[in-house]
C-alpha cells in the first residue's frame, strides 16, 4: 500500500524546484502535483492520455477546448487525451494533482503503446 500526505509532496515538489512532480507510475494510472506560481503562464501541450485534475491550493481560470471556467480549491477538471487545454489567469499559486490514465505518455509517440 502506497500512501502519500499532501503536504510532504508539497515539500518534495518544492526541493525539486521543478513545477511538476510525478509521483506515482504503474501501467494504467500515473499521478503527479503540478504547481504555478500566480502570475505565471501555463505552458503544457496536450497530453495523450486523459486526465483529471484535481486543485488543491489557489485560485485561475482553465480552458479546455473552447470552453473557459474559473477553479479553484476542490476543483475537479476531466480533459480527454488529445484535448486542447491550460490554466489562465492564476491569481493564487495552484496547487493541483494531476492523474493519467493510463500512465503519462504511455501513448506518446516511440513508446511501445504508441495510438496513431
Amino acid at each position: 500500500m502506497d500512501i502519500y500526505k499532501l503536504q510532504d509532496l508539497i515539500a518534495s515538489q518544492k526541493a525539486s524546484g521543478e513545477e511538476y512532480l510525478e509521483f506515482l507510475r504503474v501501467p494504467s494510472l500515473s499521478m503527479g502535483m503540478y504547481t504555478l506560481p500566480a502570475g505565471s503562464s501555463d505552458l503544457q501541450v496536450p497530453h495523450t492520455e486523459d486526465e483529471v485534475y484535481y486543485v488543491a491550493r489557489g485560485k485561475a481560470s482553465m480552458r479546455v477546448g473552447n470552453e473557459h471556467q474559473q477553479i479553484a480549491a476542490g476543483s475537479i477538471i476531466f480533459v480527454a487525451a488529445s484535448v486542447d487545454h491550460c490554466f489562465y489567469d492564476i491569481t493564487e499559486e495552484l496547487t493541483v494533482l494531476v492523474f493519467f490514465a493510463p500512465a503519462e505518455y504511455t501513448h506518446a509517440p516511440g513508446s511501445d503503446t504508441y495510438i496513431k
